[in-house]
């Protein structure tokens, strides 16, 4: 819930500056600004040609109806969204989704043609339990149960420890390795070896231009899920930078 539509205009200018197609590389980038700075950055990064996705933040798991406060994935679609967060650990935690409702809304986003970006994870309590795999199974086993295994191995699945978002404490590489490794073998045991090795597995998580680039070389890590270091232009081109380093 950062910038209103006149700090986004001014942030994403700020970055199609900084941000050359060279710098981007093999990557695939999407900014996901707060529904009300949808519109204003569509009108900026697709005339003045920002090699970036747009992206939202949520969506409802509806297409219509009386659900008032909601916004419609239809809607985002309309507006040239093409990647959507699904089941981040704020909207788990503090607004209380669950399981079900998050796969209801990956189905809704892939109905509408977009790619869900599907956030899983463990909190500290279930880290130190020892809980973490079955943790990140259960959601994972929830998510793509009902999707078609064509529609699996084009989504994105974000892995964002609970315990390392806004912290400042990111996993290990080694730590990261391992459950992003345990969550492709949970895609593939559901949906197949083809999904698996095809589906984007991300590691979100204090992301910043120092870790990025190892934590981007593990062999299972596709990419990263940046939360607070995107706000800042410069950063945020820094870990793309790392990033078209880390897959070139």
């Amino acid at each position: 819930m950062n910038f209103d539509h006149l700090q986004a205009l001014h942030a994403v200018r700020d970055l199609g500056l900084r941000l050359q197609p060279a710098d981007v590389g093999p990557v695939d980038v999407s900014v996901h600004p707060p529904y009300t700075d949808i519109r204003t950055v569509q009108s900026v990064i697709e005339p003045e040609g920002i090699p970036v996705a747009l992206g939202s933040q949520n969506c409802a798991a509806e297409d219509a109806g009386a659900y008032t406060g909601e916004v419609s994935p239809v809607m985002l679609a309309r507006l040239h969204v093409e990647y959507v967060i699904v089941g981040h650990s704020e909207r788990r935690h503090l607004f209380g989704e669950t399981d079900e409702l998050v796969m209801n809304k990956l189905r809704a986003v892939v109905r509408n043609g977009m790619t869900p970006i599907c956030c899983v994870g463990e909190t500290d309590e279930e880290r130190e339990g020892g809980l973490t795999k079955d943790r990140l199974a259960g959601q994972v086993e929830s998510a793509i149960g009902t999707l078609p295994a064509e529609s699996v191995a084009r989504m994105v699945i974000a892995y964002e420890p609970v315990w390392a978002i806004g912290t400042g404490r990111a996993s290990t590489p080694e730590d990261a390795q391992e459950a992003i490794q345990w969550i492709r073998e949970v895609v593939g045991a559901g949906a197949g070896a083809e999904a698996a090795d095809q589906v984007r597995i991300q590691y979100g998580g204090s992301v910043n231009e120092e870790n990025a680039e190892t934590l981007l070389r593990c062999a299972d890590v596709d990419g990263a899920l940046v939360g607070g270091a995107s706000l800042d232009a410069a950063a945020f081109v820094g870990i793309i930078r790392a990033a078209a380093r880390a897959t070139g």
